[in-house]
């Protein structure tokens, strides 16, 4: 009886193993630990008048600027048109990887990143702009050094490195290592608001405030460019705020 029992006991372990192994092989992302939500202020976005921007205000095809999670970095805000609800397993240069949740809003199609190039930090400026969404079908080189063709792309022309914001901002094409970082947006439903409250991915806002900031200081006029925002953070269309939008 002692045998049987232990045969039983080790037959058992087996198909648990290899249980495990089949899971595993039709889901490589049970072995990767995503990292968390890193939690910043919860931000209200607003207009101008300081009035909470809803989803109508967001047209389509359109980026908007905000800044978070500091008063200094700047971030997209773009209305997709279409459903982002599956979200994607994305990774950073040096191997963390992260969940971008997808899209928020009533249609789960409004999106946020970073807009700090990931490649040499270019960003937008009140009077020039080389990172830009470029909501027509833009032609551009892809990851495999092919011409290709798209719409709704982050395009930035300082040297050409390319994201795609339907997919949690990934790089598909130039020379960056890693999308641009994620801000994740908390919809309330009920009074069609939005909130940023954190990130995910990559951050290099250090070697922004480094690179940048005595340029930041003076263009915002103030001494603490490292300053986290709260409160609101005010949302202005990107042809309103950068004066010259570069495209290439």
């Amino acid at each position: 009886m002692k045998q049987k029992s232990s045969l039983s006991t080790r037959r058992g372990f087996v198909k648990t193993c290899l249980a495990t192994v089949a899971a595993v092989a039709s889901n490589p992302a049970m072995v990767v630990r995503s990292e968390p939500l890193r939690s910043y202020n919860r931000v209200l976005l607003v207009d101008h008048l300081g009035e909470p921007i809803g989803s109508d205000a967001l047209s389509r095809g359109d980026a908007f600027i905000f800044h978070y999670p500091h008063i200094t970095t700047p971030c997209f805000l773009v209305d997709i048109g279409r459903s982002l609800d599956t979200g994607r397993d994305l990774a950073t240069e040096d191997g963390r990887h992260y969940r971008w949740r997808g899209g928020a809003g009533p249609g789960a199609s409004v999106v946020a990143f970073s807009a700090i190039c990931a490649h040499k930090l270019s960003y937008p400026t009140r009077t020039v702009s080389f990172l830009n969404f470029r909501p027509e079908l833009t032609r551009y080189m892809d990851s495999n050094e092919q011409v290709s063709e798209r719409s709704q792309i982050i395009y930035c022309c300082s040297e050409r490195s390319v994201y795609d914001p339907s997919r949690g901002a990934e790089v598909i094409g130039g020379p960056a290592r890693q999308p641009l970082t994620t801000v994740d947006l908390e919809y309330d439903g009920a009074n069609d608001r939005f909130y940023a409250v954190g990130t995910r991915g990559g951050e290099l806002y250090e070697e922004f405030f480094f690179r940048f900031g005595f340029r930041l200081a003076l263009e915002n006029e103030i001494d603490d460019v490292r300053a986290l925002a709260a409160g609101t953070t005010e949302v202005i269309p990107h042809d309103r705020y950068s004066s010259q939008p570069v495209t290439c």
